[in-house]
């Protein structure tokens, strides 16, 4: 019962997440702040450390520390937690996960890359929707509430960017979010 109570829990925080999103973003009420992205890549690093932990994982972040971006840090701070916790959870214990940040011209690309199993190609067009899930029963095993990249997508939105995926199966995923310089 305990662990139906903690899914339904993950699942209500998940929809009040991006209700709070949804709104925040049509009343403009979020602010925006210059703000140091490898802070919060750090912060979102050290609230995933217990799950790297328990599989040990390696984290390998590559960010300029002088990279900034106009943006509401809890949010992405949030965006950011949900793709660490996608890799490590889908990633074999003892891997890497790869952090990466580039400046492009107009542009700032945040990439998560794992070494896990992939996703095959023919659910790559819907694994941002909303409850969607490419293997309902390991994910039932592993908690997932298929709401994860849903909020990892509309944070990107409302920061004027975008979420995309790029995965081969066997070989990993590697989703990026992609910012407004």
């Amino acid at each position: 019962m305990l662990a139906h109570a903690d899914r339904l829990n993950s699942i209500i925080s998940g929809l009040l997440t991006l209700s709070r999103i949804e709104q925040e973003s049509d009343q403009r009420e979020i602010k925006f702040e210059k703000s140091g992205i490898k802070n919060v890549l750090e912060s979102a690093i050290a609230i995933c450390q217990s799950k790297i932990s328990k599989k040990d994982i390696k984290i390998d972040l590559c960010c300029d520390g002088e990279i900034e971006a106009y943006i509401d840090s809890t949010l992405l701070e949030q965006a950011m937690v949900n793709l660490i916790e996608n890799a490590v959870e889908y990633s074999p214990s003892e891997q890497k996960v790869n952090i990466g940040v580039e400046r492009t011209e107009g542009e700032i690309l945040i990439s998560v890359r794992d070494h896990g199993c992939g996703i095959a190609r023919e659910h790559l067009p819907r694994i941002f929707e909303r409850f969607y899930r490419v293997d309902k029963s390991r994910s039932r095993k592993l908690g997932g509430t298929g709401l994860g990249l849903a909020i990892v997508k509309h944070i990107a939105q409302f920061h004027g960017g975008r979420a995309t995926v790029e995965s081969s199966l066997g070989e990993g995923s590697t989703f990026s979010v992609y910012l407004p310089r």
